[in-house]
């Protein structure tokens, strides 16, 4: 990747940065009133948003693109506000935040594994499961200030998406071409292994937000053709998600 290529996305992020500085934080003087198993849901998710991107940041930095490298610590920014964003919320309903859990662990494991590029694919299941959950939190509830919070993390994630295709997709372009496409339908795979998991362990939430399990685990699915075509097509900044 030439340097210069990510340059567009640190503006992006930064534009983004300035944005939410005007337009400030939600009304946290809302309370927040959800089902217990709601709750519940956005904790597990807030530990998953949690984390210093340190290991992220690293590999980035020894790619050596200084533009792609500093767009990371924007992004990791982003997710870090992402974190702070449902602490805010949990505690505008009384909940406490959780200290870890399992699937937070095992996420980060994976990722830190190999390179970048297997960074970077763990990190899209993630950031693709993120999309449809953010969208049915914003969407499924009557409370404001959760809809509110959603939205704004769902925006975000929106522009992830099609930023770790571009990087995925220049990571992808140095194997060997009969390599590439094998590579995202194991990440396909994987992705619906991991979207049945947090059906399962998120499926009362989800019922509550109005789509089911079986549901999440097919809009998911759906969704992971259009990322697998931005990651091995020539434009992959084309992909786009319907919010």
């Amino acid at each position: 990747m030439r340097t210069g290529d990510f340059a567009k996305w640190t503006r992006r992020f930064e534009d983004e940065r300035e944005r939410r500085r005007v337009q400030g934080d939600p009304d946290w003087g809302q309370s927040a009133t959800l089902h217990p198993a709601v709750w519940a849901s956005i904790q597990r998710f807030q530990v998953g948003e949690d984390g210093d991107g340190a290991n992220l940041v690293g590999k980035a930095e020894e790619a050596g693109d200084g533009d792609y490298a500093q767009a990371i610590r924007l992004f990791v920014a982003e997710e870090q506000n992402h974190a702070r964003l449902l602490a805010r919320l949990l505690a505008a309903g009384g909940v406490s935040t959780l200290p870890g859990h399992w699937s937070d662990t095992v996420f980060v494991r994976l990722r830190r594994l190999l390179g970048l590029r297997m960074e970077l694919l763990t990190l899209m299941i993630a950031e693709v499961v993120a999309l449809r959950y953010y969208r049915a939190l914003r969407d499924g509830t009557h409370d404001s200030l959760t809809s509110d919070v959603a939205g704004r993390i769902l925006s975000d994630e929106q522009r992830h998406v099609p930023f770790h295709c571009e990087r995925l997709h220049a990571s992808l372009v140095e194997l060997p071409r009969a390599m590439r496409r094998p590579v995202m339908a194991l990440w396909q795979l994987l992705l619906l292994a991991v979207s049945l998991v947090v059906a399962t362990d998120h499926g009362p939430a989800l019922r509550r937000l109005g789509i089911g399990r079986l549901r999440f685990v097919a809009d998911v699915a759906a969704s992971s053709g259009a990322v697998v075509s931005a990651v091995l097509a020539p434009r992959p900044d084309a992909w786009t998600s319907a919010g």
